[in-house]
């Protein structure tokens, strides 16, 4: 696996800056004291540190476990996740990335902040620490939270439940929120550079909707959502890391270094687009000719080499064939693609699935459409009217318009986001045909797709044991790095066991 090394941001961040005015000759570059860390020096390394970890490790699986990627051919490096599968190793790395190099410093940030009554910065460490707990909370269900980041006093943290971390780290924003105002200034960062506070609000309040529309299924939290609607200050412009990337080594989009870049002289590719995926965006008819293709499908997937669109198919690497490297789609990929963290037409969908629970269908159908819009829109393309009169909400199943709508939206964006949705709203659901009616391992002629039925999901040709047929992976196994330390990991309760969200 080629590695990403994002320079020395990824350790402190200066290199990403202009740093002349920290150093002294009396203090070593490399390892400054505590007291003069500036907290424009510590979000750098914060903010990579992240989108690292975000934008490469979960996009990756989080496709795989979407079924938006498979497994191109010969290569086996995310065979497991193609399989529905994640081990305790896997997840690792990433899990002490976001704790040591993002969640420690964060710690060490709003300390800072806090005592400078910076609160245009206190709020965007405040936003970013929300961030990654969501996440760690999505990937794992249970983590450490109340006694986290204290090695001192908790050698061995407590696992707390995902919905105490979420109602904590909404709880941190609400009180963020109070202190600042939208004109105080926000310490170097690259999100949303040069910036004040006013940004940062608006994503603050996206992912408190996201957070706060995930644990609806479990707490009443209506009035809060309304109360976030009728505020009515959203991003108008995803949030992403966009502008930050380089051409250079350890300075690409964290996705394309792993998957695309030969900088570290690999030339092995391993993902390819998934059957399921091409099939719901290329709708063809009986006698297999395109009866329409979703305009954004050349905006997230590369043609084959043919010159068409063919997915592969999970759980496989088709060991035995020598025709299907070429036969596969890729997803497109360049160096200074944005790491997307939310984006407007995800806010979008949030307002639908609300109106639909809570309102009425018209304002659900409006917003359903202006989710769709704002999807085309960040994939440039247009089309969007044609999409939702083919594809139109329906107030009867909202579940199933949004989350297929919402599943192909995140495709080509972030898949890690799609899984979690997957898992929310149990659309798309699971057809009738399975991985092994569309390709027969070892014959080469035996690839057809005829019994797949767009918008739905399909049981891998091998899938793990533990999740079986018919079924999504639903959480990770707790990172090995926190278990074989921590002796308050509780037991694993399962593959198929849902996080606190999904039940």
């Amino acid at each position: 696996m080629k590695k990403i090394l994002l320079a020395s941001a990824l350790l402190l961040g200066v290199s990403f800056t202009s740093c002349n005015s920290y150093l002294d000759i009396n203090t070593d570059p490399n390892s400054p004291a505590e007291e003069n860390v500036e907290t424009s020096m510590l979000m750098p390394a914060i903010e990579m540190n992240t989108a690292s970890s975000y934008g490469n490790f979960l996009r990756i699986a989080g496709g795989f476990h979407a079924q938006q990627y498979a497994h191109l051919f010969g290569t086996s490096n995310y065979l497991d996740y193609s399989k529905f599968n994640m081990s305790a190793t896997r997840s690792s790395g990433t899990y002490t990335q976001f704790n040591q190099k993002a969640l420690q410093n964060l710690k060490t940030l709003l300390i800072k902040s806090a005592e400078q009554e910076d609160w245009g910065t206190y709020l965007a460490g405040t936003v970013l620490r929300a961030f990654v707990y969501e996440a760690l909370v999505d990937c794992y269900g249970e983590v450490p939270y109340t006694e986290a980041l204290d090695l001192e006093n908790f050698p061995t943290p407590k696992y707390d439940e995902g919905q105490v971390v979420y109602e904590g780290v909404i709880a941190e924003i609400n009180e963020a929120l109070e202190k600042v105002s939208a004109s105080n200034i926000v310490c170097t960062n690259f999100l949303f550079p040069s910036s004040t506070a006013d940004k940062w609000i608006k994503f603050a309040n996206a992912l408190k909707l996201r957070m706060l529309m995930r644990i609806s299924g479990v707490k009443d939290v209506q009035s809060e959502v309304a109360a976030l609607l009728a505020e009515n200050n959203f991003p108008t412009t995803d949030v992403s890391y966009k502008g930050c990337w380089k051409n250079e080594p350890g300075q690409m989009n964290p996705f394309y270094s792993e998957e695309f870049a030969t900088t570290w002289g690999s030339t092995q590719t391993n993902i390819a687009a998934n059957l399921a995926i091409i099939g719901t965006m290329q709708v063809k008819n009986s006698e297999g000719a395109v009866e329409y293709e979703d305009p954004r499908l050349a905006a997230f997937f590369q043609k084959n080499k043919s010159n068409e669109y063919i997915g592969g198919i999970s759980g496989t690497n088709y060991p035995k064939s020598t025709s299907k490297l070429q036969d596969w789609c890729r997803p497109v990929g360049t160096f200074d693609m944005p790491v997307y963290l939310i984006t407007v037409s995800e806010v979008e969908f949030f307002k639908a699935e609300y109106y639909a629970r809570y309102g009425s269908a018209a304002d659900a159908a409006t917003h359903y459409a202006a989710a769709i819009e704002a999807s085309f829109a960040s994939a440039n393309v247009s089309g969007a009217a044609d999409y939702v009169a083919r594809y139109p909400f329906d107030a009867s199943n909202y579940k199933k318009s949004i989350g297929i709508a919402k599943w192909v939206a995140l495709s080509g964006v972030n898949p890690f986001e799609a899984w979690c949705e997957m898992r929310r709203l149990d659309y798309p659901t699971f057809g009738t045909a399975k991985g092994s009616d569309f390709y027969t391992e070892g014959d080469q002629e035996s690839y057809n797709t005829s019994k797949y039925v767009p918008g739905t999901l399909y049981t891998p040709i091998q899938v793990f044991g533990e999740v079986g047929a018919n079924k999504l992976l639903e959480r990770y196994p707790y990172a090995e790095s926190s278990s074989s330390r921590n002796e308050n990991t509780p037991a694993f309760p399962g593959y198929t066991s849902p996080v606190f969200w999904g039940k």
